[in-house]
């Protein structure tokens, strides 16, 4: 019968309480570093997003004032006269109807990416707006409506 002693590197294989508490203390200090970065990236990447869609979409008014004599689409019907096809005085037809040859212009009305809607109104946040997007139609300006720092993009 073949006997073996223990020594003392076969009895500790193990982390101790104490090393695991260490580990976790560090883990944390990292997490507490790295997540307010990015909460911040997600908050920048949603500013950067509204922006994009507004120069879209700026642009696309302003094909649609070039083909109807400068004149911009209405704020009542504005997401329905860009995602339709038009004629020369705005009036809104199926896509393929004779004597309407403009657009569409959109698809449909973006989504804000500050909301998550996309509801248009003429009335700024400011001044009590509910509207996901404010519009002005008698400049043809098209702004977030989240907030007053979002509206001035």
């Amino acid at each position: 019968m073949l006997t073996r002693t223990l020594s003392i590197t076969d009895v500790r294989r193990g982390f101790t309480l104490v090393e695991i508490l260490v580990v976790v203390v560090i883990l944390a200090i990292l997490a507490a570093i790295v997540v307010p970065q990015f909460t911040s990236a997600a908050g920048q990447s949603r500013e950067n997003a509204t922006k994009q869609t507004l120069h879209r979409m700026r642009q696309q008014i302003e094909v649609y004032r070039g083909h109807h004599g400068r004149y911009p689409p209405s704020a009542a019907t504005l997401a329905e006269q860009l995602a339709s096809t038009t004629n020369a005085a705005g009036d809104i037809a199926a896509a393929g109807t004779t004597g309407y040859p403009y657009g569409p212009y959109i698809r449909e009305m973006p989504v804000n990416p500050q909301t998550g809607g996309n509801s248009v109104g003429d009335t700024p946040i400011a001044s009590g707006g509910t509207a996901d997007w404010c519009y002005d139609a008698t400049t043809g300006g098209l702004h977030a409506n989240d907030s007053a720092e979002a509206f001035a993009y």
